[in-house]
């Protein structure tokens, strides 16, 4: 089950960061061939539930996710946002931070620990590399607000 993190610094300040890359619908936007579906009412929180559906037609799979850590930033402190792969094909978690940087920037991590059911170990260098990849240029775009 690979792990894998990402860091970025934005000029965002913290509470704009944070908006950008917990809107839910908005990450259908950044990751090719994917639809999200937020199954809980608004706002985020605690227990809020979405699925992320990427693929075509029949070869297509749900990334399903419970948000179990929702702590915004606030007066200048960080926030962290933990989700919980539920899904039948997905497995493992996710984390989203966001804490004060230098110069007034704002410091992003991602950091994630992904597993696809039925994908042997044999895989996970490339799945690692392949997430690395692709939830990168998704961060970069989500904070580009593009």
């Amino acid at each position: 089950m690979p792990t894998f993190s990402l860091e970025r610094t934005t000029p965002l300040p913290l509470d704009v960061a944070w908006r950008r890359l917990t809107d839910w619908p908005r990450h259908a936007d950044a990751v090719p061939l994917t639809r999200i579906s937020v199954l809980t009412p608004a706002p985020t929180r605690e227990g809020t539930r979405f699925v992320a559906r990427t693929g075509l037609g029949p070869l297509a799979f749900d990334d399903v996710m419970e948000v179990t850590v929702w702590r915004p930033p606030t007066a200048g402190e960080g926030g962290l946002c933990r989700l919980e792969k539920r899904g039948r094909v997905i497995l493992g978690w996710a984390e989203i931070e966001v804490r004060p940087g230098p110069g007034g920037r704002t410091r992003v991590l991602w950091r994630e620990q992904l597993r696809l059911r039925l994908l042997p170990p044999a895989f996970d260098g490339a799945l690692k590399a392949a997430s690395l990849h692709l939830f990168g240029r998704a961060m970069n775009r989500l904070l580009r607000g593009a």
